[in-house]
């Protein structure tokens, strides 16, 4: 089954099938035949175009984007990384002031994070 996965676009972790569904299709094509009670037994359909996907692949599903969530190295490594400020300031002083201790300080700190978070 087609899908657009928004996870990595929101930085969001999918927490419930609705999660899913909601990359399927555009529009309001699902909905819930009791707001409180948000399980598959419960999810309606709203227009005849649109395939009701089975329990077992929203589940499945569910599952793979949160595993791929929890996996992603590059997204725990971009909240770790040192920021646009500090690379620009220690290129600075690398290239413009030869001084390399904060380029030296910079590539450890860099290095720490792709440890803590390998590929």
């Amino acid at each position: 089954m087609p899908q657009r996965d928004f996870t990595n676009i929101l930085q969001l972790r999918p927490e419930h099938i609705e999660d899913i569904l909601l990359g399927l299709h555009a529009g309001q094509w699902f909905g819930w035949a009791g707001s409180n009670n948000k399980d598959y037994e419960n999810l309606v359909i709203h227009y005849s175009d649109k395939e009701k996907p089975t329990k077992e692949w929203l589940e499945g599903e569910l599952k793979r984007q949160q595993d791929a969530y929890d996996n992603d190295y590059a997204r725990k490594r971009l909240d770790e990384y040192p920021s646009m400020y500090e690379l620009t300031v220690a290129l600075w002083e690398g290239v413009v002031e030869e001084r390399m201790a904060a380029v030296t300080k910079l590539e450890a700190k860099r290095q720490a994070v792709k440890l803590k978070h390998p590929k």
